[in-house]
């Protein structure tokens, strides 16, 4: 931490809300500098991503969708159904636990270079704000201006901007949520046929207007868990973006840049207090107050931090990618016992999870004895049982020739109407068949029937079912 801090309000308040309680709007600088440059095309990259998966396929299944109404799941092309939610579970847990490990190792850098609220609102609100508004100084006279002809165009026009480009992010979302195909069918049959969906679309679509438009830096400072989740991940050792105080405050405290002054006999530190890192701060706080929850690790002070380094003539790195330890005691990174306990704990994870992958089945079939029926008796002393069938095809190809065979014990299988079934892709089916097994083959009252499912003569799955009989069989 700085050793000296004319105020220390931001230990109790954030720098959004002013004394009185009321929101402090941000205008942070344009961001400029060789890690905002990767940011940027890190940021392309992942938006090209992000607007494409859900209308790739492989296989016949969309790359990402997460239909929370059907509870169907596609990660990586991967479909998950409702009987394979233990797997879609641990995928999570997964991932939870990965990023536990990551931000233990390097802080929020997430936040700053994958968050897809970050992306959008500096890759792309942002840039539409200071390509319409202006850098900060304009944003700031232009929102103190009076409501003329120039802040009227300006204002309107970014609105519109911001609508039509929070509707597209609506959409997309939308086909995550429902399955791309969907989307499309209802944007060809029109909103006429569509309303509730186009609804639901007009209401997504003021949620991220209001988000991009007004709330913006707010996601991360008080909506996102994830900032809160620092206080027990990060300790000495993570790499964070960090301010250096013992450089940049020196023995007396940092001071403003004088070019004849010789700063290490004065005792000064090289930070010369010209406060760029708090203007091009997204969200507002001075990082040389040391790590705090609102910083979402964007280096955007970085960046600047050292192009004014550059210009006074001192070492840049004042701000940088850093441990508290590295700082004060000039220890390197390390993995920590806690960094190694995580590793743990996700390569059992990982390890389970392909385990589950490999004992799934694309085909599911469940055959229940119908509730309240006992057996029959039938003539030439047979036996039967009525039972109900399911069976859930996960696969992208039809089965249009569904049969089951009776393995053990000898019997027949009779299906309730036509002779096979059929199993759409991707879909499921039902229906009831007979088990007719003469009393002379049942060894006990109840024998487990072994049934196997197939189409066109190929096995696609195996079941297991109870099968009633008489308590006095031959």
């Amino acid at each position: 931490m700085a050793t000296n801090l004319p105020d220390d309000s931001f230990r109790d308040s954030i720098a959004t809300i002013d004394a009185k309680g009321k929101r402090v709007f941000i205008h942070p600088k344009k961001p400029s500098g060789p890690f905002y440059d990767k940011r940027k095309i890190l940021s392309y990259v992942l938006l090209a991503f992000l607007f494409s998966a859900p209308f790739i396929k492989i296989n016949g299944n969309q790359f990402l969708m997460f239909n929370v109404l059907e509870r169907r799941f596609n990660i990586f092309s991967f479909p998950f159904w409702p009987q394979d939610f233990h797997l879609f579970v641990i995928s999570m847990i997964i991932g939870v636990v990965g990023l536990a490990l990551f931000t233990v190792a390097f802080g929020r850098i997430f936040c700053g270079w994958f968050c897809p609220q970050t992306i959008f609102m500096e890759m792309v609100f942002r840039r539409i704000e200071f390509w319409i508004d202006g850098d900060r100084a304009q944003q700031i006279r232009l929102r103190n201006q009076a409501w003329d002809g120039e802040k009227i165009r300006k204002r309107v026009t970014k609105w519109i901007v911001f609508f039509i480009i929070s509707f597209i992010i609506a959409n997309v979302f939308l086909a995550y949520l429902i399955g791309s195909d969907e989307l499309i069918r209802f944007i060809q049959e029109g909103p006429a046929k569509n309303a509730s969906t186009l609804i639901a679309l007009l209401i997504f679509t003021a949620v991220f207007y209001f988000i991009y438009a007004w709330f913006r830096e707010q996601v991360c400072i008080i909506a996102c868990p994830y900032g809160r989740m620092q206080g027990v991940l990060l300790d000495n050792k993570t790499i964070n973006v960090a301010y250096d105080h013992v450089r940049g405050e020196g023995e007396t405290g940092r001071g403003k840049f004088n070019k004849n002054e010789d700063r290490k006999a004065t005792g000064k530190g090289d930070c010369i207090d010209c406060k760029v890192c708090v203007h091009v701060c997204p969200t507002g706080i001075d990082i040389r107050n040391g790590t705090q929850l609102e910083c979402i690790n964007c280096t955007a002070c970085i960046d600047e931090c050292d192009s004014i380094m550059e210009k006074v003539g001192l070492p840049k790195g004042l701000i940088r990618y850093a441990s508290e330890d590295e700082i004060v005691k000039k220890e390197p990174f390390k993995l920590t016992t806690r960094m190694k306990g995580y590793i743990a704990v996700l390569s059992i994870l990982i390890g389970v999870f392909i385990g589950m992958l490999f004992l799934r089945n694309d085909v599911e079939a469940t055959i229940l004895h119908m509730p309240g029926q006992l057996f029959q008796r039938e003539g030439n002393n047979v036996i039967s049982n009525i039972y109900n069938y399911d069976i859930i095809n996960k696969t992208e190809r039809e089965f249009d020739n569904v049969t089951f065979k009776l393995v053990e014990p000898k019997g027949e299988i009779k299906l309730v109407g036509s002779p096979f079934a059929k199993v759409p892709k991707q879909g499921a089916t039902k229906g009831t068949f007979f088990v007719k097994i003469k009393e002379s083959d049942l060894k006990e009252e109840k024998v487990v029937l072994k049934i196997e499912v197939y189409n066109n003569g190929k096995v696609i799955e195996t079941a297991t079912t109870n099968f009633l009989g008489p308590r006095n069989f031959n």
